[in-house]
């Protein structure tokens, strides 16, 4: 990552720092080991300077140089290693787990701009870190809980059908039960190993050419049941523009804007979805009626298993608009959302090519 000017500056800073800290060292050294040459031969016991040979200077000094540098070196490194060691140490409080260690120094180290942006670094990794764990910990425990239920649930009407002694419209009905939770245990398990390939996955692959508008048009139909149930009024406005892309990775983006426009619009609510093209790129937007996103939630609904609806109302595992933003930014795209007035528009810019 190409570094910015004031990164520069702060680099030099530091490098400046650690040389004056040596010089000082180095500068000390020779005085001392002059004041004690000086002060051997004043007592006699090293003979008159008379008898000093530039060689043997040189000899003396090069020897006291030597012992007071290493004796300096080792009392003095301390001081200048200090704030290294710090880091050292919570770096490894921060891979043993502990992701509530901060990086603080006291004056006047903390006044100076290259630990001060050290520390800001570490600070915010560090906060980054506790943050994503605290989201895979509820993860966890919603995924567990959506997990658990359609299974108990697949369970407890097969022991019904097991029964027997059913009308025959009753076991239609736990028949549809087991098929529909057979089918979001499905959909969860894709959601998530998507996920994960999608992380995984650094350049754009089977890339080609296919007409978009008609993608989204199919992901609106699969959706169809969706709408209904809920009474939405659903319009859309998509000319026919083609676009190369990863035709299957695309479709899963598409798929979750509309599905979670779906899940937080209200019964008799609306969503409008839009298809315009400027500039050699592809604006989409795809907007709902409903609660507006909270402006210190908003950033963070792109992460990894966050839910903004903390009550866990919807359904849902987090996972969703992070697979948008990751596909998004494979094909050199970028996504963005806007809420306010109870209105939520997601627009999704990508490249025709």
């Amino acid at each position: 990552m190409k570094l910015t000017q004031e990164e520069k500056r702060q680099r030099f800073a530091m490098t400046l720092l650690f040389s004056a800290v040596c010089f000082c060292i180095q500068l000390v050294t020779v005085v001392l080991a002059g004041v004690l040459l000086w002060l051997l031969v004043r007592i006699g016991l090293i003979p008159h300077e008379e008898t000093l040979t530039p060689t043997r200077i040189i000899l003396f000094m090069a020897l006291f140089s030597l012992i007071i540098g290493s004796i300096t070196a080792f009392f003095a490194a301390k001081y200048p290693l200090k704030p290294v060691n710090r880091i050292v140490s919570r770096m490894n409080r921060l891979a043993s787990g502990d992701f509530t260690t901060r990086l603080e120094y006291g004056k006047p180290i903390s006044d100076h701009p290259s630990f001060r942006a050290m520390s800001d670094s570490f600070n915010k990794m560090a906060e980054e870190l506790q943050n994503t764990e605290m989201l895979r910990s509820d993860f966890i425990n919603n995924f567990s809980h959506e997990f658990k239920t359609p299974i108990v649930s697949i369970a407890g009407f097969t022991k019904l059908l097991k029964r027997g002694n059913l009308t025959e419209e009753q076991r239609r009905e736990y028949l549809d039960i087991i098929e529909e939770e057979s089918l979001r245990l499905s959909a969860m398990a894709t959601n998530v190993l998507n996920m994960t390939k999608i992380e995984n996955q650094k350049i754009l692959t089977d890339a080609a050419a296919f007409n978009v508008s008609e993608q989204i048009r199919s992901a609106i139909l699969l959706l169809d049941e969706k709408w209904d149930r809920k009474n939405i009024e659903l319009s859309a406005d998509l000319d026919e523009y083609t676009i190369t892309g990863n035709e299957e990775m695309l479709k899963q983006v598409w798929i979750n804007l509309l599905d979670n426009a779906v899940k937080f619009t209200p019964d008799f609510g609306s969503v409008r979805v839009d298809l315009t093209q400027s500039d050699g790129k592809l604006i989409i937007r795809i907007a709902n009626t409903g609660n507006t996103i909270p402006p210190n939630k908003l950033s963070k609904i792109w992460n990894k298993f966050y839910q903004a609806d903390e009550s866990h109302g919807s359904a849902g595992n987090g996972i969703g608009l992070a697979i948008v933003k990751k596909v998004t930014e494979l094909h050199g795209g970028k996504v963005d959302v806007i809420s306010e007035n109870d209105l939520t528009t997601f627009t999704v810019i990508l490249p025709v090519s």
